[in-house]
């Protein structure tokens, strides 16, 4: 029905929009996108953006992939859809299953699908629940989080994220969860500290954290290889190795959130293959299918598998999944993605981006705006201070990265703003050479705005 308003006019008369400053929306208006093509979206009045962030570092092959439109339209006309309940499951869906078992890490052998990182993070927790009651360990039910780290937003997910926007306002975290330090060596590393002495600390830190609450008592420990929405915060040297030996010593699960990270983003498939991370359970989402359509993943153990199959024989089932768990539209569409990233070695092509995508946020990082630049296969991080020499941030209050961002919007680039003035890039997988270029000229422009809007030079 026409109304006879804009797009803009409706969303902000019918719509409740997520991560938003709702009272704002009158003087910030949203950008209204209408269709996509490449790395680039483009907006109600054709206007072009290229799209830095993939979506929400999700839309790795780009706006306009034929192949999985088609894959979903033909998986429409055969079986639109099928549950995986009581003893039935989408064939399709077996075949995702397979072929995700044999892309992970070696400790995974078992996948139950959902719709989102949340999902699959709360879905995480719970399994982890269920494990130790298996096992008669009733009591060891805590989740050790870190601070800074985004795990999603349903209860569960938003107690594990570090953030506050997470939890602020939404009686947030509930019990059992707990966090502990973020491993941010620029911002956090005592004076000459280097970064395996810091991972060092870090360990030692999260080591006290278990004693002082009892090893009896904590279950798992989750974090996501590149801490993304928190910052792009790029773990220290030796980090996973001193915390992996901490888990093990204490018995305490290691949950990888590869939401972010997962399908070639660090230069491997995987974030844990990048940091040498052996999981005893990896949520994936996001990359999985290209964002195409919501599907997401936990892979779980072997180990962790049979403790869950003798107790859902002892209970009478595993009463656990969703309506639309491995659905066999996304499912289709996300063994398609797994195909083109094999097809187009997509782990290599990221490797072969690397360097310039680095090597373009390391020429940013001496604009005067700069303090610390990071990059690891293609995604990165800005963030920016007052000071460089005393790293020195600016008042939260200027919002110096959102003006950055809006900026950037301005010159045709989609780039987000993170807690921290930190300004983060995670340009679609397929991105070319030219198109870093453009990328980097861009936000480049960006920050000479800003500096000149904030008085620095």
């Amino acid at each position: 029905m026409d109304s006879g308003l804009s797009s803009r006019e409706r969303e902000q008369q019918y719509y409740l929009n997520p991560f938003t400053n709702l009272p704002q929306r009158e003087t910030n208006p949203s950008l209204v996108v209408k269709r996509g093509k490449g790395v680039y979206v483009y907006d109600e009045d054709g206007r072009e953006y290229l799209e830095g962030l993939s979506g929400l570092w999700c839309c790795s092959l780009g706006f306009s992939e034929e192949r999985l439109a088609k894959v979903a339209y033909q998986q429409m006309r055969d079986l639109p859809y099928y549950h995986s309940f009581t003893g039935k499951i989408p064939a399709v869906t077996v075949e995702l299953a397979e072929r995700l078992v044999d892309l992970a890490p070696a400790s995974l052998s078992r996948v139950i699908f959902a719709n989102s990182g949340s999902e699959s993070n709360d879905t995480a927790v719970k399994i982890v629940w269920y494990y130790n009651n298996a096992l008669g360990r009733p009591e060891k039910k805590k989740i050790i989080a870190r601070q800074r780290g985004y795990h999603g937003v349903t209860v569960v997910a938003g107690s594990l994220t570090g953030l506050s926007y997470a939890q602020d306002g939404f009686d947030l975290p509930v019990d059992r969860f707990r966090h502990t330090d973020c491993p941010h060596h620029y911002r956090h590393a005592n004076p000459g500290e280097s970064e395996e002495d810091f991972a060092t600390r870090m360990a030692e830190n999260l080591d006290k954290l278990i004693t002082t609450e009892g090893p009896e008592t904590i279950a798992a420990f989750i974090a996501e290889p590149i801490q993304g929405a928190g910052g792009v915060i790029v773990p220290p040297a030796t980090y996973f190795d001193k915390i992996q030996s901490v888990l093990k010593k204490h018995e305490v699960l290691m949950i990888a959130d590869e939401v972010i990270c997962g399908f070639g983003r660090t230069g491997n498939m995987f974030g844990s293959q990048t940091y040498n991370i052996t999981p005893d359970l990896m949520t994936v989402a996001k990359q999985l299918s290209a964002a195409y359509l919501p599907i997401s993943g936990l892979l779980v153990s072997e180990q962790v598998f049979d403790a869950l199959s003798e107790q859902s024989g002892k209970l009478g089932q595993f009463g656990h999944g969703y309506t639309y768990s491995g659905h066999p539209v996304p499912a289709a569409v996300a063994l398609e993605t797994l195909k083109i990233y094999e097809e187009r070695e997509i782990v290599a092509r990221v490797q072969e981006l690397h360097p310039r995508l680095k090597a373009g946020l390391a020429e940013l990082g001496n604009h005067p705006l700069v303090g610390h630049h990071r990059c690891v296969g293609l995604i990165g991080g800005l963030e920016i201070v007052e000071d460089k020499a005393s790293k020195q941030s600016f008042e939260a209050s200027k919002k110096v990265a959102a003006f950055i961002a809006k900026r950037a919007q301005e010159h045709g680039l989609i780039v987000r703003p993170l807690p921290g003035d930190i300004v983060a890039c995670c340009p679609p997988l397929i991105i070319s050479e030219a198109e870093i270029d453009q990328f980097m000229e861009r936000l480049g422009k960006a920050f000479d705005d800003a500096a000149q809007h904030f008085g620095v030079s």
